[in-house]
């Protein structure tokens, strides 16, 4: 007796091979909307890539070097003396400046002869080359509490505190902590 002959199943593998792939791709759309997630958290409340604009912080920091800034450790910590932080600029927001913390709240700074001395000690700032430091006088004055007193390491080519005042602690970004670009000049801070 003749076998009847069957049509082969057409729909059933399209099917079989069709959502494989949709799951694929969903898939993979959820693992790049978490992906882009994570980067935004990170990069609002973790870490920060920033570029030197301007050589206020010569020789420690050149024009165009890449840094990376530690946001976390001041949202747990406190910004220390020596610290090189990013931070808003008080008389535009919107501008962002790279400085060394020079004093804390509460500490009296005062600049003899280009000579900085923070409660009447001597700053050991050896990191500031004789080219770049100048010799003005200023102060002395106290830090007002919750606020900072910054410096450039350019002391000749710096907009900083001595010029517009103290910064507001909520000014205050994050801590300057590697330069990774240019690679030569790579430096854990």
């Amino acid at each position: 007796m003749p076998v009847p002959m069957q049509a082969p199943p057409i729909a059933k593998p399209f099917k079989l091979r069709a959502q494989p792939l949709l799951m694929q791709v969903a898939g993979s759309a959820l693992a790049l909307v978490f992906s882009a997630m994570c980067v935004v958290l990170v990069a609002t409340f973790l870490i920060q890539v920033t570029r030197v604009a301007g050589p206020s912080m010569e020789p420690t920091l050149e024009n165009r070097d890449c840094l990376l800034v530690d946001r976390l450790s001041y949202e747990v910590g406190t910004p220390q003396q020596g610290d090189i932080v990013t931070l808003y600029y008080p008389a535009d927001p919107d501008r962002v400046f790279i400085k060394r913390l020079i004093a804390t709240e509460h500490q009296s700074v005062r600049i003899v002869n280009g000579q900085v001395f923070v409660d009447g000690s001597s700053l050991r700032d050896d990191y500031v080359d004789s080219a770049f430091r100048s010799h003005e006088n200023w102060g002395p004055q106290r830090v007002d509490e919750g606020y900072y007193f910054v410096m450039g390491d350019h002391r000749n080519d710096s907009s900083d505190s001595r010029e517009w005042g103290f910064v507001p602690r909520k000014y205050v970004i994050g801590k300057v902590t590697l330069r990774w670009w240019p690679l030569q000049r790579f430096k854990v801070f």
